[in-house]
């Protein structure tokens, strides 16, 4: 028994790491290097999808898209391999927190919603797809991509528990919509004051390659 609990956690831990290491690797300041420019010092100053589309425009946000998704996705298939549904919770959750503080880049990275995103289809596509849908409709009815995100890691937690799901993904959803909402409080603050940015507006012609 002794044996196992430590094969286990040896298991996890190894989960854990890649997953955080996968995280780290933050597409949209690997794409800016390309353009020669640090994503963070632009725009909002995020390192996400959201403003590399509004500074590199389109292409560059589809590579991001598409790199933020992936390490999501690879943690969680890791995780799974090594320890079942744990493992993919653990791998993915950490995966997160490698893209909000990545270790390659200062620990300055983006605002997880697009590799949290990723993370929540593979455990729990059903889950991820009702959050989509709450991010779209606030997404289309107002143009504001933080609102959209601030609302559905609201309703993340709400439909798990909602569509009757286990304890496990219940905690791991308010987990992860709390860390959405912890880390848009600059975007709270200037939806507040009438200040935040709308999706279609783009602030960086200046600086585009």
């Amino acid at each position: 028994m002794r044996r196992f609990l430590v094969n286990t956690v040896v298991k996890l831990a190894v989960a854990a790491i890649t997953g955080y290491l996968l995280g780290s690797i933050n597409t949209s300041l690997v794409v800016g290097k390309f353009y020669k420019i640090d994503i963070r010092k632009h725009g909002s100053g995020n390192a996400g999808v959201t403003n590399t589309l509004r500074i590199l425009g389109k292409t560059a946000a589809l590579l991001v898209l598409a790199g933020d998704a992936l390490k999501g996705i690879l943690a969680c298939l890791t995780g799974h391999f090594l320890a079942g549904e744990t493992g993919t919770i653990i791998g993915g959750g950490f995966s997160i927190l490698g893209h909000n503080w990545p270790v390659y880049f200062g620990l300055k990275g983006g605002k997880g919603v697009l590799t949290s995103f990723a993370v929540m289809v593979f455990t729990d596509w059903k889950l991820a797809m009702v959050t989509l849908a709450v991010f779209m409709v606030v997404v289309l009815l107002t143009r504001y991509v933080s609102l959209g995100s601030i609302v559905g890691a609201v309703a993340l937690p709400v439909a798990a528990v909602l569509l009757n799901r286990d304890v496990k993904i219940i905690i791991f959803s308010v987990l992860l919509g709390l860390l959405v909402i912890m880390r848009h409080r600059s975007n709270i603050e200037r939806l507040i004051n009438g200040t935040e940015s709308r999706l279609g507006r783009n602030q960086g012609d200046d600086v585009k390659r």
